[in-house]
């Protein structure tokens, strides 16, 4: 599965480095700010986004084995895995946190992931909650009928996929001093900040509750890169409730960002991101002058 750099790629995927949109919104320029996207949702028409970036090396270790992976009900990194491996012909097993919900119709994230041929297993959430624990993952993948397959973490975020963000980071240099991303589970801000060059800043907005993720990064870091990389910080006032959970007020932004821009805003993860954004630029957070990138992480969900 290539990633279609220097070209379009198999299966629709557009040239890497991602386009980079340049937007003019009041919001920011009365602060004397310039703020960019960098369009990550437009890499593939099926596997977008971050998905793309760390899957994509998780693809290629596979050697042809099922793919395991863990997730929410309303998980992207479900869809994304699914998506995957319909494109590459290869078994795919989504463990699913909740056994109660295996009784009840599939939500329209989850129909999506049997549409694309994923096998799902609900496990209730205590298991779920020691999944990464090494007899608990053995006794989830013997019920899966999984025991063969390789095993992505939850999210997707692993020592291969931070490496594999490392590219967005790169991408990026010269282009902005600080660059902003949604964070579920932290790869993606741990591979960008090692992209970046050293007088650039990745500011991450996590969407769950909890405070966890700093340690999560740095752990991530450590495994990638056998230390910590480039320069981060998190900001965790705008989850909105948690993982997702929406406001009215968040939905009235994204609306707004919509109607504003004409860029789709994805609810769970960008529209806090650029909600917390400009909420900062309005704190009076970035310096005069400051060119902010924000990454457009994914499209919504239909």
């Amino acid at each position: 599965m290539g990633t279609g750099r220097g070209g379009r790629g198999e299966n629709g995927a557009v040239p890497l480095p991602a386009p980079l949109q340049e937007l003019t919104d009041p919001r920011l320029t009365r602060h004397h700010l310039r703020l960019l996207l960098k369009r990550d949702d437009l890499i593939h028409p099926d596997l977008i986004g971050n998905k793309w970036r760390k899957l994509v090396p998780n693809l290629d270790a596979t050697a042809g084995r099922p793919i395991l992976t863990f997730g929410g009900a309303y998980s992207n990194h479900l869809r994304a895995t699914a998506t995957a491996g319909r494109l590459l012909g290869l078994p795919t097993v989504g463990v699913v946190r909740g056994q109660e919900l295996a009784d009840r119709p599939l939500n329209p994230s989850l129909a999506h992931c049997t549409a694309n041929g994923m096998r799902l297993h609900f496990v209730d959430r205590s298991t779920y909650r020691r999944k990464t624990d090494p007899a608990v993952l053995a006794a989830i993948r013997k019920e899966a009928d999984a025991d063969d397959a390789y095993v992505v973490p939850e999210g997707g975020s692993n020592a291969l996929a931070v490496r594999g963000c490392r590219a967005l980071g790169e991408e990026l240099r010269g282009h902005a001093d600080v660059v902003t991303v949604a964070c579920g589970t932290g790869g993606t801000l741990a591979g960008l900040a090692a992209g970046l060059a050293p007088d650039q800043h990745a500011l991450g907005i996590p969407v769950l509750k909890g405070g966890f993720l700093d340690a999560e990064i740095r752990a991530l870091q450590d495994l990638a890169f056998g230390g910590p990389r480039g320069s981060w910080t998190l900001d965790h006032r705008f989850h909105f409730g948690g993982y997702a959970r929406t406001t009215p007020e968040l939905h009235a932004f994204a609306d707004d960002f919509e109607a504003r821009h004409d860029v789709p805003v994805e609810r769970l993860y960008v529209a806090k991101m650029l909600y917390g954004l400009v909420a900062l630029a309005e704190e009076g957070a970035f310096a005069r002058g400051t060119t902010v990138a924000a990454v457009i992480t994914g499209r919504p969900f239909p």
